[in-house]
């Protein structure tokens, strides 16, 4: 059996209009992917530089398959099962920060250049007030592309039109806006002139944006020998991506839009004047409901979130605590029915994805903090707008508590949690546990009906277990 450079042929070779900082699977199996439909299609006529910017591991990996891979892109769509394939062939080099740091700042000089892209972690867009420029590479990414950018700036002489578009899409709010601002620090502290902040502030862009998919990586053992017998070739950075994939970008400006060109290939990639609504969705629907089904899904004894959708009662707790609550409260943030009821359609679909060892026990890593940040909101826009009690919501939250009780989690305030447990009965826990001000950032006791039925419910799971508990909420 052939590699796969050997048994595709080569790839259109365009020029380099974007420079990627980072090798990992999220940005292969999601802006790589976009731009080599793009291409495939004769609209963006573009290739990607990717410069590895951790000194773990090589480039040669790369080099031995001339840049190409495979996406196996499995899961569910509208619950029919889908199982493709794409040998993405975007990338024309990957080159090292560590080694190829000159060649790196070389391709600052490069005049088709349009585009970086970044996922370095949501640790990696900080700023390091030590951070030396004139290192070869600088320490921190921010610190990288400032330098990257001061070499553009040099070699074109601020050339208006040199200006770059740049995507971070590292999972932190605000994310454009935020490395904007590090750069323009690290200009000042480093000394750069007022000319260079000028043009960085002017002519670049940097755009706020969400990415959504989730991209395991590679294939389990059994599916890559079964894609290597189908395929007839084998490839060692094959990664498998579901279905659903959104990259939503925060823009207004005609020529931004220009640039990216590649986003009209693919529903996956919105451009729009606000992606917040895309931020609520994802928080709320697909973020916010692992988080109420969590700790029923893990009391109920159920390992993986497919194991767990197996079973219908779940299942219909997971489908009418989207439809019949989340939704309802999403009108608080002008966000409307039928919209919100497709994106909850998409996270049925990724729930079951029958391709995917999604661990529960993963979800519950920070449990609290994700129950203050995602559901918290939600419990209150819902109260606001229907003036009655979120029962799906209240029997998450009771199960939360009951997990809590017993299971050792890797959450750093489980301990408050705890203590609550230790009052007389089970109304005191419930309000000793609600009135953490600290934790909810709000008294969730002045949430009376609220109180009344998280008690009622996690009475109801003390007394007759989750199948049941369930059971009486689906069909109440």
């Amino acid at each position: 059996m052939e590699s796969l450079n050997k048994e595709i042929a080569p790839a259109t070779v365009y020029p380099e209009k974007v420079l990627q900082f980072g090798t990992g699977v999220l940005l292969r199996g999601l802006p790589d992917y976009f731009i080599e439909k793009a291409n495939r299609q004769g609209i963006f006529g573009g290739s990607i530089l990717v410069v590895k910017s951790t000194a773990s591991g090589g480039t040669d990996p790369f080099i031995d398959q001339d840049n190409r891979y495979t996406v196996h892109i499995n899961g569910l769509d509208k619950g029919q099962e889908v199982s493709e394939t794409l040998v993405v062939s975007a990338i024309s080099r990957v080159v090292s920060a560590q080694r190829d740091w000159a060649e790196v700042l070389e391709a600052a000089t490069n005049p088709a250049l349009q585009i970086v892209i970044s996922n370095t972690t949501e640790v990696g867009i900080v700023l390091d007030e030590q951070d030396n420029l004139s290192a070869e590479p600088p320490q921190t990414f921010p610190g990288k592309l400032t330098a990257f950018l001061y070499r553009r700036y040099q070699a074109f002489e601020g050339d208006a039109t040199k200006g770059l578009v740049i995507l971070p899409t590292e999972l932190i709010d605000r994310n454009g806006q935020r490395l904007k601002d590090i750069v323009l620090q690290l200009a000042r502290l480093n000394g750069l002139p007022s000319d260079f902040v000028e043009w960085v502030t002017t002519f670049n862009t940097f755009c706020n944006t969400l990415v959504d998919r989730i991209v395991p990586g590679k294939l389990p053992q059994a599916q890559r020998l079964r894609a290597e017998a189908d395929l007839g070739y084998r490839d060692s950075l094959a990664i498998m991506a579901e279905p659903f994939r959104l990259w939503a970008i925060e823009t207004a400006d005609e020529r931004v839009k220009a640039i990216l060109s590649f986003a009209v290939v693919d529903p996956g990639v919105v451009l729009a004047p606000d992606i917040t609504k895309f931020k609520e969705l994802k928080l709320r629907l697909l973020n916010g409901t692992h988080t109420f089904s969590c700790a029923l899904a893990m009391l109920g004894g159920w390992s993986t979130v497919k194991e767990a959708m197996q079973d219908e009662l779940f299942s219909r707790f997971v489908t009418n605590l989207m439809t019949l609550e989340i939704i309802p409260s999403l009108s608080a943030v002008a966000i409307g029915e039928v919209e919100a009821r497709a994106f909850a359609d998409s996270v049925v679909d990724r729930f079951g994805n029958p391709f995917l060892d999604h661990q529960w026990k993963s979800i519950s890593l920070n449990y609290t903090a994700k129950m203050e940040m995602r559901n918290v909101a939600t419990i209150q826009r819902y109260v606001q707008v229907k003036l009655e009690t979120p029962t799906y919501m209240a029997l998450g939250f009771a199960a939360y508590l009951l997990l809590m009780r017993d299971a050792q989690l890797d959450d750093p305030n489980a301990g408050e949690i705890k203590q609550a447990w230790k009052q007389s009965d089970i109304n005191a826990v419930v309000d000793a546990a609600l009135g953490q001000s600290a934790v909810w950032k709000t008294d969730l006791r002045t949430y009376e009906a609220f109180a009344r039925s998280v008690k009622q419910q996690l009475a109801h799971l003390l007394e007759n277990g989750v199948q049941d508990t369930i059971k009486s909420t689906v069909e109440a």
